[in-house]
């Protein structure tokens, strides 16, 4: 079963396709999905990247959780369910 991993702290300037080649090292990335600011259309600093099993996210925490990303200290955790917000 895929799970979904939260990854905080990265560059601006990451790309969905760095951020692929990085995790594949722990498993195989299912996908990749970096928010964009609504307003500023630029990248948020963080990311969701999905992997194919629980095995391979617990690779991808125990390895790059604390790692460097291009300059900063990067966070990586499994990600919560999205909460419901009102409009």
């Amino acid at each position: 079963m895929p799970a979904k991993l939260f990854v905080g702290g990265i560059p601006y300037q990451t790309s969905e396709e760095e951020l692929q080649q990085q995790f594949s090292q722990a498993g195989e990335v299912l996908s990749v999905f970096i928010p964009m600011d609504r307003t500023t259309q630029r990248p948020r600093g963080f990311a969701f990247v999905e992997m194919v099993d629980d095995a391979a996210a617990d690779k991808a925490i125990e390895s790059f959780d604390g790692s460097d990303l291009g300059g900063r200290k990067i966070i990586v955790n499994k990600a919560r369910p999205m909460e419901e917000r009102p409009r």
